[in-house]
Order: C-alpha cells, then sequence, then structure tokens
C-alpha cells in the first residue's frame, strides 16, 4: 500500500475525481501526494484563505497502487520536469481536455518554485530549452491526480482526517 495525502480545510473521506478546478497542472481530478508536509502546507494555505478560524486538515489515504497496475490502470508517470512534462502542465492549464488519456497522472507540481519559469514558457517569453534549463535546478515535489472516479473507488481507501494545530501568532 502507497500512503497518500490531501491537504484541505475538510475531511474528504469520498474524494470526487472532477469536483476539483479546470485548469490545474494536471486537469480536474482529486489531487493527492505522498510527501506529508506538502500537503500540510497546502491545507494552511487553503485554511488561511477560508477564513479564520478554519482548521487546516490532511486526509490520509492508502492507494493499492500495484493492484491498479497489475489490474491495467492507465497512469502517466512524469520522472523529471522535462518538455513532456511542462507541453502537458501547459496544455492543462489553459483548459486543454487530455486527462482522458490517462486515469491517473503523477509527477511534479508546478508551485511557487517553478510556477513563473511554466508560465514564461506559456507566454512565449522564454523558450522549451531555456525553460527546462531552469527547472533543472528545481526540487521535485509531488503529485498524483486521479482523473477517474472509478480508480478512486476501486483503489483509493480513506484512512483518516488530522486536524493540523493553526499557529499563534
Amino acid at each position: 500500500m502507497t500512503i497518500l495525502y490531501h491537504g484541505s480545510h475538510l475531511q474528504v473521506n469520498a474524494p470526487l475525481a472532477k469536483a476539483g478546478r479546470k485548469n490545474l497542472d494536471f486537469g480536474p481530478g482529486f489531487y493527492t501526494t505522498n510527501i506529508k508536509e506538502q500537503a500540510e502546507n497546502w491545507a494552511r494555505i487553503i485554511a488561511s484563505r477560508k477564513g479564520r478560524n478554519v482548521i487546516p486538515v490532511i486526509n490520509v489515504y492508502h492507494f493499492d497502487f500495484q493492484k491498479a497496475v497489475k489490474d491495467g490502470v492507465r497512469i502517466k508517470h512524469f520522472k523529471h520536469y522535462d518538455l513532456e512534462w511542462l507541453e502537458y502542465v501547459v496544455d492543462c492549464r489553459k483548459g486543454k481536455d487530455i486527462s482522458k488519456d490517462y486515469d491517473i497522472v503523477e509527477g511534479g507540481v508546478a508551485n511557487d518554485n517553478v510556477i513563473d519559469t511554466v508560465e514564461d514558457y506559456e507566454k512565449g517569453v522564454i523558450t522549451a530549452e531555456q525553460a527546462l534549463g531552469q527547472l533543472r535546478y528545481k526540487k521535485i515535489n509531488h503529485q498524483l491526480c486521479f482523473l477517474n472516479q472509478q480508480v478512486i473507488d476501486i483503489y483509493l481507501r480513506f484512512v483518516e482526517s488530522l486536524d493540523l494545530n493553526i499557529e499563534e501568532e
């Protein structure tokens, strides 16, 4: 079993594949990570946007990755920030529906650390070669996006939600 985390301001015991925004890195889907600290940071950001009394929450899941692979679930894995990843993220952020080719997409996050490079490439300010040159030195965070509700229902099991303490100022 692979442990995955989802940062939120809510307990999410029944994730939905198409509940999220459309123009995200890997399209509309349910986003998780195997990096607990990354999920905690995201939960804190979401909670702070919702208001003072909102508590950040980490949702924990077990994902039967081996069974999913064995059963033929269509998984796209981006190992690096490369041209294929860059073009896929730009297409998804433009709203192109390319997610239908996969059930799950896994790879780096276009977070604050890399988004300026992605946006500069998307706007034509820099070339793909220049973007990849900049991305080569960036630490790759992790995201795994479930695009197919049936895959969520079969292979992803909710374990628990953990309320995070909000740091006092």
